[in-house]
């Protein structure tokens, strides 16, 4: 018998480039024997007997091979070399524009993560009007509710205040300041083809404010296939999303329409006579224009969202009383965006873009009513030269924020006017076929607390396709603003300003390691992981006190910030199913002169799981499951640990209709079932934090339509 076995070897190649493919699964499933090719494309499996059998190819971003070969094989067909055509999904390169650089996912040393294509549009059918559970459910991302009743957010990213993090849209900065505070609530996912998200300290790249990282909102442009969707989604809440997207070009011309309309109920799952879902009305308009001239094109965009919100006494919004808490919040927010991409040369590139923002928000509670007129700006000059080795980018940018205060308590007066110049440089060196070096350095100047130097670097070293390590740093900081999660907390009652003659900038200082590996096991089984290691520090953070008087002013204690922990993720794929798993460890501290504590709001365990079965454009299901452990409170307690589970749906029906069905929360997981919201009476509840679901079990439906 030793006599009838037989060696198959064989080399594996691209079939358009010829290059060879290392780590391509090779297996014979009438004999459970496989292996996988070397960095020469190369595989040798011993033991092979006489006979026919079926031999697969299998290899990630490749189209999967399947062949017949009779062994032994005769000598005139040796060497064996089979190739491998790429998918189409992976020919649709990723080119993230967050780093300003022109080159695809796979080339940029800086840790970037992205959602896109498939898995942004099953998030989206989660929430359709808004994004809070698109980048909840991403690991070392948790979105805190700031208001009991009227759902307001912000991001913290690896466990930071919201203050911390940038949120943009198509790499302008749209919603800082007074406009952050219910921008989560305001951007319905739609019209969007990626998210980018780069954790840790990024100022570099966008100037003050993105300590903990960076949300960029990618839309979506118009291609040489027209677009048309419609969405439509309703919740047993009481809840109606209606939205709907266009996109054509016409030769050396496109448009991009996008439009929705929002609709809440009053929701009070607990029956405690308090909103978990608010009453609110929403509509949001996005026209843009694109001209696509010689070497050049244009984008000219105007974005539009009006909306009435009302939370609060059940009893009050049913006009059921003339008296009981409530908190309205009536905002208008418009804005222009302007993209100017000039070529100059086959390896040169001038950018010019400008954004100008218009933001008013009214919030009124009993007795007492904050508003305010933000308008800020942001411009940039932006010029890329690259070759086959090296790549810079250098530029300038404004930015300029006005906020002028129109109501609020007597003697308080929160307005102010900003202004920031920067300059900033990038270079990205591939050193090797393995090593490649990203290092930025920017300056800026900002009118109330002088200049800042800004340096970064990321790492990259790849020993093999399947391995992947980047390592980066940088410094960050952040001027003191009114506009923080504990003042939103406050409707910016009682709240002083901060004394620019005694306080002084934040910064940070950070670092991350990152580690992936791709693992072809054998036939269908495949194995991506990767894990981060991060650690920030935050120099002279603002702390918000009160005295006796329940006066707030900000302060900064001697003393810093520091976050650090991993995030560790797998993705496990066997043929039609795939199996998410994430963890989220975050250590996060604040030390001061009397001592070190935990940082609140601060779920130190995190877990991710999604379990989803896929036939490839034509249904899906997945079952999702999140874990929090216990989170340190403001008022020195400790919230309970809890799960939050659900199964999320969709079919297609036909080339152009879908519906879809999602189970949030099956477990009806909420802080009111195992802990209070409030302390005090109903008609004059004192909230205390929230750091579990308030609105529980919810079914949600819709269809979509895509001409």
């Amino acid at each position: 018998m030793a006599f009838a076995q037989h060696t198959f070897e064989t080399y594996i190649k691209d079939e358009h480039n010829r290059e060879p493919l290392p780590g391509v699964s090779v297996y014979f499933p009438e004999l459970e024997k496989g292996g996988a090719s070397d960095s020469d494309g190369f595989i040798s499996i011993p033991g092979i007997p006489t006979g026919k059998y079926t031999i697969e190819f299998r290899y990630m971003g490749y189209g999967s091979l399947q062949i017949e070969q009779t062994f032994p094989v005769p000598a005139n067909d040796l060497p064996l070399v089979f190739y491998l055509s790429p998918t189409h999904e992976t020919m649709d390169e990723v080119v993230l524009t967050s780093t300003r650089s022109t080159r695809t996912i796979e080339d940029i040393p800086t840790r970037i993560e992205f959602i896109a294509g498939e898995e942004l549009a099953e998030k989206g059918n989660m929430k359709p009007g808004d994004i809070r559970m698109l980048l909840n459910e991403s690991t070392g991302i948790q979105t805190q509710q700031t208001s009991a009743t009227s759902y307001n957010s912000s991001i913290r990213i690896q466990g930071l205040d919201g203050k911390y993090t940038q949120l943009l849209r198509d790499g302008l900065p749209l919603y800082s300041g007074y406009s952050g505070g219910l921008s989560l609530m305001q951007i319905a996912p739609l019209d969007l083809k990626q998210v980018e998200v780069i954790k840790g300290s990024s100022s570099t790249l966008y100037g003050g404010g993105a300590i903990a990282g960076l949300v960029n909102l990618i839309s979506r442009t118009p291609e040489e296939k027209r677009q048309l969707n419609f969405m439509v989604n309703g919740t047993s809440a009481l809840g109606l999303d209606a939205s709907g997207f266009y996109a054509e070009k016409y030769g050396k011309a496109g448009i991009t329409v996008f439009a929705s309309y929002n609709k809440g109920t009053a929701y009070d799952p607990a029956d405690i006579g308090l909103t978990a879902i608010p009453e609110f009305e929403r509509f949001t308009l996005n026209p843009k224009l694109f001209l696509y001239l010689n070497h050049t094109e244009i984008q000219l965009g105007l974005n539009y969202v009006t909306e009435n919100r009302l939370g609060g006494s059940m009893d009050f919004i049913g006009d059921k009383s003339d008296s009981g808490y409530f908190e309205k919040n009536n905002t208008d927010r418009v804005s222009t965006q302007f993209l100017a991409t000039h070529t100059l040369s086959e390896h040169t590139r001038l950018q010019a873009k400008n954004s100008i923002s218009l933001f008013k928000r009214n919030i009124g509670i009993p007795g007492y009513t904050f508003g305010g007129e933000q308008v800020s700006s942001f411009s940039e000059v932006n010029i890329t030269v690259n070759n086959e080795k090296t790549e810079w980018v250098g530029g300038l940018n404004l930015w300029t924020e006005n906020f002028t205060q129109s109501d609020g308590d007597p003697g308080q007066d929160l307005s102010f006017s900003d202004h920031t110049l920067g300059a900033f440089i990038q270079n990205t060196w591939n050193i090797s076929g393995k090593w490649t070096l990203e290092t930025g350095l920017r300056g800026d100047y900002q009118n109330h607390y002088g200049s800042f130097f800004l340096p970064r670097f990321s790492l990259m070293f790849e020993p093999s396709d399947r391995l992947t390590f980047r390592t980066g740093g940088g410094l960050g900081y952040k001027t003191p603003t009114i506009f923080t999660e504990d003042t939103e907390r406050l409707q910016f009652r009682n709240v002083l300003p901060p004394d620019i003659s005694g306080s002084k900038a934040e910064k940070s200082t950070g670092i991350n390691l990152d580690i992936n590996y791709r693992w072809p096991i054998a036939g269908d089984l495949s194995l991506s992981t990767n894990t981060l290691l991060f650690y920030t520090r935050i120099d002279d953070p603002l702390v918000l006190t009160s005295d006796d008087n329940r006066t707030y002013r900000f302060t900064q204690p001697e003393g810093y910030v520091n976050t650090q922990g991993i995030e560790a993720n797998m993705k496990w794929g066997y043929k039609d199913f795939k199996l998410f798993m994430g963890y989220t460890y975050a250590d996060v501290k604040e030390h001061y002169a009397n001592g070190t504590s935990p940082y609140p709001l601060v779920a130190k365990h995190r877990l991710n799981n999604v379990l989803m079965y896929e036939k490839h454009e034509n249904f899906w299901v997945g079952l999702e499951a999140y874990y929090y452990s216990p989170q340190g409170l403001n008022d020195g307690s400790t919230g309970k640990s809890y799960w939050i589970m659900g199964i999320m749906s969709e079919k297609k029906l036909g080339e152009h209709f879908s519906v879809f069905l999602n189970l949030e929360n099956l477990l009806d997981t909420r802080q009111t079932r195992f802990d209070t919201i409030y302390t005090g009476s109903i008609n004059d509840p004192q909230f205390r934090d929230i750091y579990a679901p308030v609105d529980g079990f919810v079914v949600n439906g819709g269809f979509k339509v895509m001409l």
